[in-house]
């Protein structure tokens, strides 16, 4: 079983695909015990209060798991045997609903029905648990608040049981209500900023906005926002939640707010809908006053200083409009980057080489999926044209 000593917890941090080092950069950040990456997340300890602070702070991950139970398990009897060992009562009060979701990789036990069949019956049997069971992968389920997830995995014979701390997905910050085509999740624009190493005090510039995604998660870093700060969490039903150390953790939180140290943000579109929706979805967040959003051509953009950072999800082509159209617009905006935009800092999504269209050198600094499409993200600086000034 897992060891729970001095009110240590063994935790998980799920993670998108090729985002595992960007999640245990914040744990770094937040000074938590040991983060260690594997696929698909990062293993990590926690007290009770850092659990909280994992969940109120983390802008990347997708949520944060507790392990409940490690062990063995070869045989369906062995199996059922150490699941009568798991402390369901940590996570769980009598008659609560239950999602189970059950995964089975290179392990005798390969039957993921015949497996959930045995946690079930635990379950029901002990804890009176009313049983769904889920479909489909993590990003796929929406769970309601009064659902405890339990995730069990069997993998090399190995089962691992937790228990999910999060409740609805980490990227659901609680203000983005208004969408435009194709929008970005919030755990992904927070990962574009960090991961291009943005230095807080520059201009951050986004000419494809959308509905505001990466300048709203660009404005809550660098006000140090705690983006779980409006919503609530699964381990607040746990029956041993401590309100008046949540609470604290909260409290805490918001004194770290720097909202007067935020430089300039800036979003801009050509689709007046787009900019509709980035400024409701800012007055949600509570950051209109830390950014600007305005209808612009990307083609027209002009930098308000001399070096900056620019982070976007240009379109892709691949199911929004036509390819060749957005390989002329990409085209022309790589050549209105060299023309105007000289050394600054480039970051740019992407299901399609750009490099070859931008004409600007850029390395790909991790690659992930993004509405279930491939993409890579891709930085660089803005080289300056032989024998021509940046005007």
């Amino acid at each position: 079983m897992t060891r729970e000593s001095a009110g240590e917890f063994e935790a998980f941090a799920v993670a998108a695909p090729g985002l595992e080092s960007v999640v245990a950069g914040e744990l770094l950040n937040l000074r938590l015990k040991s983060p260690h990456v594997v696929d698909g997340g990062v293993e990590f300890g926690a007290t009770r209060s850092q659990l909280y602070e994992a969940n109120l702070h983390l802008r990347t991950a997708s949520r944060v798991l507790v392990r409940l139970a490690k062990y063995r398990a070869l045989t369906f009897a062995e199996l059922e045997r150490r699941a009568q060992r798991i402390p369901w009562e940590k996570v769980l009060t009598r008659g609560e609903r239950v999602t189970l979701r059950v995964t089975c990789r290179k392990s005798r036990l390969y039957h993921s029905g015949a497996v959930a069949e045995r946690i079930e019956r635990d379950l029901v049997n002990r804890m009176g648990a009313s049983i769904t069971k889920a479909s489909g992968d993590d990003d796929a389920d929406v769970l309601e608040s009064r659902t405890q997830l339990i995730v069990v995995r069997l993998d090399h014979d190995h089962c691992t049981v937790s228990a999910d701390s999060s409740g609805a997905h980490l990227h659901q910050r609680g203000y983005r209500t208004s969408v435009t085509a194709a929008p970005m999740r919030e755990t992904l624009a927070a990962a574009l900023v960090l991961a291009i190493g943005w230095n807080r005090r520059s201009l951050l510039l986004d000419p494809f906005c959308g509905s505001g995604t990466i300048p709203i998660e660009a404005a809550l870093i660098a006000a140090g926002i705690a983006p779980g700060m409006n919503r609530d969490f699964r381990f607040m039903n746990w029956p041993g939640h401590d309100h008046d150390e949540w609470q604290r953790v909260r409290d805490n939180a918001k004194r770290r707010e720097r909202r007067d140290l935020v430089p300039a943000i800036i979003g801009s579109d050509r689709s007046a809908a787009a900019i509709r929706a980035s400024t409701d979805n800012a007055e949600r967040a509570g950051v209109t006053a830390l950014l600007r959003f305005e209808k612009r051509d990307a083609l027209r953009i002009e930098p308000e200083s001399s070096s900056g950072w620019l982070v976007s999800n240009p379109p892709y082509g691949v199911r929004l409009g036509d390819a060749r159209e957005t390989r002329r617009l990409l085209t022309e905006f790589g050549h209105q980057l060299r023309q105007r935009f000289v050394a600054w800092h480039v970051g740019l999504l992407s299901a399609v080489p750009l490099e070859r269209v931008t004409g600007i050198k850029l390395d790909p600094k991790f690659r992930t999926t993004n509405g279930g499409l491939h993409v890579q993200f891709l930085v660089g600086n803005v080289p300056g044209l032989p024998g021509r000034a940046a005007s």
